[in-house]
């Protein structure tokens, strides 16, 4: 009895502390996006190629997507469809309601899941990369009496925490801008709007002003952001490379955390 333990032990060892090994082989633990959801079709393809890019940077990784609202699938039919380990990662650019408890509550409800959630995309430099390469492919360019200005044009959010991560992700874009003022706009929430930012760099002289579209998709709140700015306007982030490899960043810092407890999901973010 006392062999027949050790061997048993031996093999739980070795099957790792992420993963389930199936025919020989470990299988990692699911990827969930958590995508917001939108009623513009045009989010829902994003989405999916976003997740073509994480799928074509690690062959093997199980990708799932769930959504919020809006869309479908909706996260709790992903999760409740799921067995086994997952790591939850929000296509979210900032903390906020969504982060702290829609994620965390809709953990809770899939008790028999070994559930650990990342941290939201933004703040992080690779934001700052894609947000740039959509700023050059809107026409931005250096010049004139005073450069370019850019609003980094957010959905924005009541949380103070949502506020601070935005404005980190302008001063990221600013210095990978070269020093070009960033100031952020907000959709809605608390704070600076669009057109006040535009205001507050024409004021400084700005003689040309763009808009970094701060979105993970297309949707109501870009296209709104979009039309207040008079200058160039950027896609949103997409399926851009750079957020691509941000995913699995997440991924794999999720799993050097402990999974979360049930029924009472948490997070710390």
């Amino acid at each position: 009895m006392a062999r027949f333990t050790a061997q048993l032990t031996t093999q739980l060892d070795r099957l790792g502390h992420h993963g389930v090994r199936r025919g020989g082989r470990e299988r990692p633990p699911t990827l969930v996006a958590v995508a917001h959801g939108s009623r513009d079709p045009e989010a829902l393809r994003t989405a999916h190629a976003l997740l073509d890019g994480v799928r074509a940077l690690r062959p093997g990784l199980p990708v799932r997507l769930g959504h919020i609202e809006l869309n479908r699938p909706l996260l709790t039919d992903t999760l409740a469809a799921l067995r086994g380990e997952v790591v939850l990662v929000p296509l979210l650019l900032s903390r906020g309601h969504h982060i702290k408890q829609d994620i965390p509550e809709a953990v809770a409800a899939a008790p028999h899941l070994t559930a650990r959630i990342a941290a939201p995309l933004g703040p992080d430099p690779l934001l700052a990369e894609a947000l740039h390469a959509r700023l050059t492919e809107a026409g931005l360019r250096a010049g004139g009496s005073a450069g370019p200005g850019v609003v980094l044009a957010a959905a924005g959010s009541r949380d103070p925490d949502a506020a601070v991560d935005t404005a980190r992700t302008a001063a990221l874009l600013s210095a990978r801008l070269g020093g070009v003022p960033v100031l952020p706009g907000h959709a809605s929430g608390s704070g600076r709007t669009v057109p006040e930012a535009v205001r507050a760099l024409a004021a400084l002289g700005h003689d040309r002003i763009a808009v970094a579209s701060y979105f993970t998709a297309p949707g109501r709140f870009a296209t709104q952001c979009a039309s207040a700015v008079p200058g160039p306007a950027a896609a949103p982030l997409g399926a851009h490379p750079a957020v691509a490899r941000l995913v699995l960043r997440r991924y794999e810092q999720a799993l050097t955390s402990a999974p979360l407890s049930h029924p009472a999901a948490t997070v710390g973010v």
